[in-house]
């Protein structure tokens, strides 16, 4: 839950600067261009997709909030895992914040975006945990080992090398 926590913090706190310094007609650029601060709010989901659909995903959201705290946690027992989680629950969290208490109005709010790459979409500390958190599940499920079936198999016969010579 510290992540959580940590993680959905460390976004209210960044979009709460975005919002209160960043000028959208003139937005600053680090590392050589890399990465543009271009302050947005994204009534949609990822790449502005379903701009008409913002209760929607307030709702999947809230859903998916429910799921993941009431179902996925206490079946948590790995660190990475609780990592992964945390992080999850992070950016579900963070962006949820913004439908519900962000103008134009609760279930409608648009999400603060403000971190582009480039060639890629504007994104957010919430959006950054949200792919941290699957990138590390699915990456774990590849590598982790798979409990042995209790089915036991009879052993196999020898193949042949082929005809005999009597």
């Amino acid at each position: 839950m510290l992540i959580a926590l940590a993680g959905l913090a460390l976004d209210q706190v960044t979009k709460a600067m975005a919002v209160a310094w960043l000028d959208p007609t003139n937005p600053p650029k680090i590392l050589g261009g890399l990465i543009t601060f271009q302050l947005i709010r994204n009534p949609g989901a990822a790449f502005s997709m379903g701009e008409n659909a913002t209760v929607l995903f307030a709702v999947l959201a809230i859903v998916a909030l429910v799921v993941v705290s009431v179902w996925l946690v206490p079946r948590t027992t790995a660190r990475v895992w609780a990592i992964a989680t945390g992080l999850l629950l992070a950016g579900i969290a963070g962006n949820l914040t913004d439908r519900l208490f962000r103008p134009p109005g609760i279930m409608r709010g648009h999400v603060v975006d403000f971190i582009q790459l480039p060639y890629f979409a504007i994104v957010n500390v919430a959006d950054i945990c949200l792919t941290s958190a699957a990138v590390t599940m699915v990456i774990v499920s590849l590598v982790s080992e798979r409990p042995k079936s209790d089915v036991s198999a009879a052993p196999e016969a020898p193949e042949e090398s082929g005809p005999s010579q009597a």
